[in-house]
């Protein structure tokens, strides 16, 4: 086993093991940390195949996390309301089932990736990180807007969705689930990284010319990873205002995409368990340097800065070595 996968999976059954260890000391909070640290790590992981596999640097995530999170907003209010959603061609009230809801997010998430990636991908650099940002900017203002459901305010689901078999109340069988799904999309990404697909992918990254001289179509080739990508964050998404039993314009800004963007630097552009040492990273440094101060972001720009300049393979890279899992 290499040593970026020993230090993955050390990572991994940590995060499993600190909120067993909570729930038996009666610290629901800290399994709480530990399953927001788990979705964003997912949400990541959807960015990651984008900017690691793919090249694509996008400002516009959170575009994919907000629809996935208003996706399951928008059917457990109706729900929670005694609201159909529409009664033609059929009735349909709503949902408050955890499957339907990340069918509905992965779904819709992928459809706009596909129309947001059809323009974005018709450009590069700047201009792709431009366009993409743009879009997300879209959907925040539109959001805001959508006095319907919530506009600036959002939405609070008081009763949190079910799923089959699980107490999702109780704050460790909820993150056991969050966890299972991570679990399923890293083996999920490290397979697509193997696959004919991930290598034509990350040809298409490292010389399009090349990869089109040979008959791969670059562009193609990105739209696909993008559209995957963007369906994982939406995932991502539905889990997230789950977890939070609110939904707001926020899920849209472009804050939240940055921020997505830092768990992956943080770990390490492009290494599989990189987003969730990143994620972990950037949860713990919140919750104890924000009890100490409201600016506790100039720390966390601090370590960005240090790991930019001194460990270009993010903090897994620098444990590891320069040895990576998606290579």
């Amino acid at each position: 086993m290499s040593r970026e996968r020993l230090l993955g999976a050390v990572v991994l059954l940590a995060l499993g093991l600190v909120p067993l260890a909570a729930h038996l000391m009666g610290e629901p909070f800290t399994i709480t940390l530990a399953t927001r640290a788990a979705i964003l790590a997912l949400a990541a992981v959807g960015l990651n195949i984008a900017l690691g596999l793919g090249g694509l640097v996008s400002l516009g995530h959170a575009t994919f996390f907000g629809i996935g999170g208003y996706a399951m907003g928008i059917l457990a209010s109706h729900v929670q309301n005694y609201e159909p959603m529409f009664e033609w061609p059929f009735l349909f009230e709503g949902s408050t089932s955890m499957p339907v809801i990340w069918l509905v997010a992965v779904l819709a998430s992928a459809l706009v990736a596909l129309l947001i990636g059809l323009l974005a991908l018709r450009t590069s650099g700047v201009y792709f990180i431009m366009i993409t940002l743009a879009f997300g900017q879209m959907f925040y203002f539109f959001s805001i807007s959508w006095s319907r459901y919530g506009g600036e305010d959002g939405m609070s689901i008081y009763v949190r969705n079910g799923f089959p078999g699980l107490n999702t109340l109780d704050p460790i069988q909820f993150f056991g689930l969050c966890y299972a799904v991570l679990c399923l999309v890293l083996l999920g990404a490290h397979l697509l990284a193997r696959s004919p697909f991930g290598l034509a992918l990350g040809a298409a990254r490292q010389s399009p010319d090349r990869a089109q001289a040979v008959g791969l179509d670059p562009k193609r080739l990105r739209l696909v990873g993008f559209v995957i990508s963007g369906a994982i964050t939406g995932l991502a998404g539905a889990l997230f205002a789950d977890l939070n039993r609110f939904v707001s314009p926020t899920m849209f800004s472009w804050q939240t995409s940055g921020e997505i963007m830092v768990f992956i630097i943080l770990g390490g552009v492009g290494r599989l368990f990189g987003p969730v040492v990143g994620a972990a990273v950037f949860v713990m440094l919140e919750h104890w340097l924000g009890d100490m101060s409201e600016y506790w972001h100039i720390w966390l720009g601090v370590l960005l800065l240090a790991v930019v300049l001194f460990a270009r393979g993010g903090l897994v890279g620098l444990i590891a070595g320069r040895e990576r899992a998606h290579d």
